[in-house]
């Protein structure tokens, strides 16, 4: 698993929508961001690019406070490894990246040989 996320986090999240072929990816970063609703696509406020995000159930209820939802995206930035395979990703990978072949609701998702750019297709033990 992820050492930033936790799998208690991610109770409610009914599906998990790419916006780009997983094939071509490696690794992607993921985070909780804050989103006024529980489906959709959220806005994305980071450099790089969005390229998938999590729903969440109709049970999943907003911060009191905030009255925002919070829901995982998943993102690269443009030094990651698929938009700079020669730079500082060439091998390894940042700490909240997970291989996304790994990733379904309520999984965070895990570190693979693939991922931090070794061999494909084997999880790395915990």
């Amino acid at each position: 698993m992820s050492s930033l996320l936790h799998e208690s986090q991610l109770e409610h999240e009914a599906n998990v929508v790419w916006l780009e072929d997983l094939d071509a990816l490696d690794y992607v970063r993921q985070a909780l961001d804050k989103s006024a609703r529980r489906g959709g696509k959220p806005c994305y406020a980071r450099d790089g690019r969005m390229v998938g995000y999590a729903e969440l159930d109709r049970d999943a209820e907003a911060n009191p406070d905030s009255g925002l939802f919070q829901r995982r995206t998943f993102f690269l930035l443009p030094h990651d490894r698929p938009n700079d395979p020669e730079g500082l990703y060439k091998e390894g990978a940042p700490g909240e990246a997970v291989d996304p072949r790994t990733i379904e609701p309520r999984r965070v998702g895990e570190k693979t040989p693939r991922s931090q750019g070794k061999l494909r297709n084997e999880i790395v033990p915990s």
